[in-house]
């Protein structure tokens, strides 16, 4: 039997916390299309396995993040799940840290994300990079 939605994002949220990049993609579907609406300088979507272990491969450098406040919604689609928590993030080698609310929209299919709409609050992430 599959992992249920929840279970997915449970995963998903523990991979990202321990910094899991070279297993994470296995979370998602061949042909997966994930959307970052609020990515700065503008949104962006990811199609398929390739291009999201690229955009995870840029990851690897970036913040030390732990999920507090976490709450997941079913919905009447039995595939579909919305989960909202917080980030407490901290960019390493350095004191910048900052608390930011994420929101995410996902379909899992065969217990394979096919398709996520990822709500994080990218112009704060971006300011406390450079600044």
């Amino acid at each position: 039997m599959s992992d249920s939605p929840r279970a997915v994002f449970e995963k998903l949220l523990v991979g990202m916390v321990n910094r899991d990049f070279d297993n994470l993609w296995r979370l998602y579907a061949p042909d997966v299309v994930l959307e970052h609406p609020f990515a700065v300088p503008e949104p962006t979507v990811t199609r398929g396995q390739e291009g999201l272990r690229r955009l995870l491969d840029g990851l690897r450098e970036w913040f030390e993040m732990t999920a507090k406040n976490v709450t997941i919604y079913e919905t009447a689609d039995p595939e579909v799940i919305v989960a909202e928590w917080d980030y407490e993030t901290r960019v390493p080698g350095t004191d910048k840290q900052l608390t930011t609310a994420n929101v995410i929209v996902m379909r899992v299919r065969d217990g394979q994300i096919v398709e996520s709409r990822d709500y994080h609050n990218h112009a704060a992430l971006a300011q406390i990079i450079t600044g």
